[in-house]
């Protein structure tokens, strides 16, 4: 089942500030393969996008030898199948797998919502967005406990499906008006921790960056 890499023709198609494309290029770092990163607009989705996923037209698309592979935890989950090589970002142990997919699947239905109500909205949805949000953190920070990463001793499916929200960190921060170094100590430690793998460091965009875009969007999106 081992493959070897120049077959392997690989597309992302992307947008820098997704943290769900993000999730993609740092398990494509992790494997160490190489890929062609297409950006898309998505004010003006490309015929490409469109054709390779009609169901919900989103991104991260990753794009295999012709084949397209949706949604970016099911990217991460291909990946990891595909190159089963060293470092393996998912347990081997049946009842381990169901247990970080859980918490994907946490992360998933969680993080990006409850963030936006904090960079996005006003007054009382916003407070009621923040303490949402905190409230969603904390409970992130229990699960990790003391470990160094979500997987134990090192980088695992847990960190690769929430690390890249920390590069929306400082637009929260700014935003919301809010510490979450303050609220979860933890959580900003290992996410110090994994921006140590060169994997993360060179997947994930500048904070400063990302809150330039959010502050555009709003501009455009008339949200000021």
């Amino acid at each position: 089942m081992a493959h070897h890499q120049e077959q392997d023709n690989v597309v992302l198609l992307d947008f820098w500030p997704s943290s769900y494309a993000m999730r993609v290029k740092i398990a494509l770092a992790v494997k160490g393969l190489a890929y062609e990163c297409k950006q898309e607009d998505l004010q003006a989705k490309s015929s490409m996008l469109l054709e390779k996923n009609p169901v919900h037209k989103m991104i991260p698309v990753m794009i295999h030898n012709g084949n397209p592979i949706c949604e970016s935890l099911n990217i991460v989950q291909y990946i990891d199948e595909t190159w089963n090589h060293e470092p393996l970002l998912l347990p081997s142990d049946p009842y381990q797998r169901s247990q970080v997919r859980f918490w994907g699947d946490y992360i998933d239905n969680n993080v990006y919502r409850i963030g936006k109500k904090v960079w996005t909205m006003k007054g009382k949805e916003q407070e009621e967005g923040k303490k949402e949000f905190i409230e969603c953190l904390k409970r992130l920070e229990g699960q990790l406990g003391e470990k160094a990463y979500f997987g134990g001793e090192k980088l695992g499916y847990v960190d690769v499906a929430l690390v890249p929200f920390t590069s929306w960190f400082y637009t929260y921060e700014t935003f919301g008006n809010l510490s979450i170094e303050g609220e979860c100590p933890k959580l900003v430690a290992w996410a110090k921790r994994c921006m140590e793998s060169q994997s993360v460091a060179k997947s994930l965009p500048h904070p400063h960056k990302v809150h330039e875009f959010a502050i555009q969007f709003k501009k455009r999106n008339a949200l000021e």
